[in-house]
């Protein structure tokens, strides 16, 4: 834990070379840690995104945001880049895999870096941080309320999606899952769809569901936001990298 940290935008190199912006914070002093690739909700790279990677550097961690709409929509408040990269179908896959993992690669090579890093996601964040974990070298990963990592986008969804039940075999990294028990996307039965694929295939992995939370209730700013989840959600977060990233 760290009351001292600072925090900046950067530019780093991502998905086929190009250089995007990014949010990173990290806590005073030089010694070993892990780090922590934050993926944006949908809404976009926005001020409660900024809190939560300031937050991981509170923690102990290098911690660092990619601004996924930045091709998009490059110095656009984040609800106007939101809107544009929705209107595009939204973030690629593959260009997210590149960009995370050149944030992975900027956070190992800061001469604090004890060599491992974890993802989080939030919304399509979260399936986006299990898309990273089955494709990517990464220690350990987040899903908080992914939609769609198994299940069926509805007609008419506006981002160009896939479920990732054919890439969940090859999971590479154990996985914290946080949902609203109320969520719609993803739904309980979802949730005990992902939960069934990763135990048949003996996948480390450690899921829990809020009773009485919906989507997005990690969310300080949003009127979906639940106190007691969030705080449940935050100590079991801090747990689990505790143990895989090593602060």
């Amino acid at each position: 834990m760290s009351d001292s940290l600072t925090a900046t935008t950067i530019r780093f190199t991502g998905h086929d070379g190009d250089e995007i912006e990014a949010y990173l914070a990290r806590p005073e002093g030089e010694e070993r840690r892990g780090g922590v690739v934050v993926i944006h909700h949908m809404p976009g790279y926005d001020r409660a995104t900024k809190e939560i990677v300031r937050r991981f550097a509170e923690l102990g961690y290098d911690a660092i945001c990619p601004n996924l709409y930045h091709r998009e929509a490059p110095g656009a408040a984040p609800d106007d880049a939101a809107a544009t990269a929705r209107a595009n179908g939204g973030v690629p896959d593959p260009r997210l895999l590149g960009d995370v993992a050149g944030a992975a690669a900027h956070l190992r090579a800061l001469p604090s870096s004890n060599g491992k890093v974890g993802v989080i996601g939030y919304c399509s964040g979260g399936r986006q941080s299990v898309l990273a974990a089955c494709n990517l070298d990464v220690d350990a990963a987040v899903d908080c309320y992914g939609a769609f990592v198994t299940g069926t986008p509805p007609e008419g969804f506006p981002l160009k999606v896939t479920n990732l039940v054919d890439q969940l075999p090859g999971l590479r990294a154990p996985l914290l899952g946080l949902f609203g028990a109320d969520d719609k996307y993803p739904g309980p039965e979802q949730v005990a769809e992902l939960e069934q694929i990763l135990s048949a295939h003996n996948k480390d992995f450690d899921f829990h569901s809020y009773e009485g939370a919906g989507h997005a209730f990690f969310t300080v700013d949003r009127v979906r936001y639940n106190v007691a989840a969030a705080n449940d959600g935050w100590e079991r977060i801090t747990a689990f990298y505790a143990k895989h990233l090593g602060a």
